[in-house]
């Protein structure tokens, strides 16, 4: 189950970080804003994605 769902993760978070780059883009974020917005979403992303798990094991 857990190998299931890391991969799962993995897809997920590549398919985030590949439509907030697309976000930065068309915004027209600067250069030195972009690891703020990428760091940001990515922490809530794994934040989502651990807590998920936690329900999925104990239910």
């Amino acid at each position: 189950m857990i190998s299931i769902f890391l991969i799962f993760s993995v897809c997920i978070l590549f398919f985030i970080n590949t439509m907030t780059n697309t976000l930065c883009v068309q915004k027209e974020i600067p250069e030195e804003r972009q690891p703020k917005v990428f760091r940001t979403i990515n922490i809530l992303i794994t934040i989502l994605l651990v807590s998920s798990y936690i329900e999925i094991l104990y239910t």
